[in-house]
């Protein structure tokens, strides 16, 4: 009868400890992007289901801020986005993991999305460039040239 009363016991405890709400940090590869490093390929973007939630840098996620999910490049990376359909660019910050679907590279906030005029189609080819992972010089919402 003991016995029986031990192992309840213990599995409780490993189901109580496995449905806890504290969540670990995510270790980040410390490997630095070559700046200048190049990727193309289809931009999707995110948004209103996901404001507020936690991203994989562990900050809350801001649908209006300039950021982006990237599936390999370092958390902390800035790059710049460059939509290849009209030519309009801005710069964001990599602080989440995605996107999730096949042939797509970054997935950028509703910001970043309706920065370079791509809310409307949902995807876009799109250029982009690793600038590393210090902050840019210059405020992260100027935009560069439209075609």
């Amino acid at each position: 009868m003991r016995r029986g009363w031990v192992a309840l016991l213990g599995i409780a405890l490993v189901v109580a400890t496995g449905c806890s709400p504290v969540r670990r940090q995510r270790v980040v590869s410390s490997a630095a992007p070559a700046i200048g490093e190049v990727q193309e390929g289809t931009a999707s973007w995110y948004g209103p289901g996901f404001h507020g939630r936690r991203t994989s840098s562990g900050e809350p996620y801001d649908q209006y801020d300039l950021t982006a999910a990237h599936r390999t490049l370092p958390l902390g990376t800035w790059v710049l986005v460059t939509n290849e359909r009209n030519g309009r660019s801005v710069r964001v910050y990599v602080n989440d993991r995605g996107p999730y679907v096949d042939g797509r590279v970054i997935d950028l906030s509703y910001g970043a999305a309706t920065a370079i005029g791509m809310v409307g189609p949902g995807t876009v080819p799109v250029r982009i460039v690793v600038l590393g992972t210090e902050p840019p010089s210059e405020p992260q919402s100027v935009l560069f040239g439209e075609r």
